[in-house]
């Protein structure tokens, strides 16, 4: 047989020799000939049909190595006949995997029913595929294959519903490559950006105390520093109002929505997601909670704030820092968030600091001793 199967047709000899010569390596070296060659579309329509046939056979080769030419060959080829592809696909790993890495012939429903196969290496080679639909990810999600899953959600174009998301942190919590690759995904909703922070921290702040001699104190305080600054990073860059408020009920439902994360909004100007978690806290409608924020008065405020329950000790603090948002407007600079905490927090200080703020002096040192850590 030459290298030009176009110009000599294709016969039943040629699958008979196929079928007959005792050499799997000079069998494989053919398959990957005709192989090339179908997928180069260099065929007639009849010799297809032919290739067809004898690739229908070899699937069924005993030996190995001609069944990994024609996957190694076929595997991106757009009109491989179902059944050849799914053979394939079935097949020992060293034949399956290129096809379920690539092979646009099989189905959704081939996809799921391998993954459910419960065989690891295949569930990793469908996690990678160029696209994985929202229903083969749950059902990789559901197989405790943890390489599978950390591959999963670091393939960008795997589709990942929220509720998916949540099941990967709930099932693999405990997985530093599942983390890794969830906290390089672009693009994840707040909500679960949120709780891979929050789950990276817990971790964080294990190692401190019993690798670092950290005090559980000491630590707890740093690292609820660094997830609320996290936190905050999460809400600046364009979130959704349903975004928005489903990461303010997580943080409420956890019992993160703090004083301190509240304290921390106002003083980068946030003012959206400060009146939206005080709604969640006073169980009110926004649009109230908005009327009694900025009355200039601040005659609505103080029983807003009393009905949220935060900290009574903290409440100079919220009111001076609503009043001075409102006043102060970015630059537009460069770094320009940066000097509005700056301009913000002197600001609040300089108030705390004037005896005719008549604050007790254990609740300034409290007041204090919050804003530094907001600072920090």
């Amino acid at each position: 047989m030459t290298d030009t199967l176009a110009a000599e047709r294709l016969t039943q000899a040629d699958v008979e020799r196929l079928l007959t010569n005792p050499s799997p390596r000079t069998r494989a070296r053919t398959t990957a000939k005709i192989a090339a060659q179908f997928d180069a579309r260099v065929l007639s329509p009849a010799e297809r049909r032919i290739a067809e046939d004898i690739f229908r056979t070899l699937v069924k080769d005993t030996g190995i190595l001609v069944r990994e030419a024609l996957a190694a060959h076929l595997k991106s080829t757009p009109d491989l006949p179902h059944d050849v592809a799914l053979a394939l696909a079935k097949d020992v790993d060293s034949v399956a995997l290129p096809m379920l890495k690539f092979s646009e012939v099989l189905t959704e429903e081939d996809l799921i029913e391998i993954v459910r196969g419960r065989e690891p290496a295949k569930q990793a080679a469908i996690a990678q595929r160029l696209t994985v639909t929202a229903r083969v990810s749950e059902a990789l999600v559901e197989t405790g294959n943890e390489q599978a899953v950390a591959r999963l959600v670091g393939n960008e174009g795997a589709a990942l519903s929220e509720a998916v998301l949540d099941r990967v942190i709930d099932c693999y919590e405990e997985s530093a490559a599942v983390a890794d690759s969830l906290a390089r995904r672009v693009n994840l909703p707040p909500a679960i950006s949120e709780r891979v922070v929050s789950a990276l921290s817990e971790r964080l702040q294990d190692y401190l105390v019993s690798k670092h001699e950290v005090s559980p104190d000491v630590a707890s305080t740093l690292i609820l520093q660094a997830r609320e600054r996290a936190t905050m990073t999460l809400i600046e860059y364009g979130s959704s109002e349903a975004e928005l408020d489903s990461l303010i009920e997580q943080l409420h439902r956890k019992e993160r929505l703090t004083s301190s994360l509240l304290l921390r909004a106002l003083c980068v100007g946030d003012l959206n997601f400060f009146e939206r978690s005080m709604a969640r806290l006073a169980a009110l409608p926004l649009q109230n909670v908005r009327v009694l924020t900025h009355d200039k008065g601040m005659l609505g405020f103080e029983p807003l704030y009393l009905r949220t329950g935060l900290p009574k000790a903290l409440y100079p603090a919220f009111r001076a820092a609503i009043s001075l948002v409102v006043e102060t407007d970015y630059d537009g600079g460069l770094n320009d968030r940066q000097r509005y905490v700056e301009r913000i927090m002197q600001r609040m200080l300089t108030k705390f600091e004037d005896p005719s703020a008549r604050i007790a002096k254990d609740d300034i040192e409290y007041l204090m001793a919050k804003l530094s850590q907001i600072a920090a």
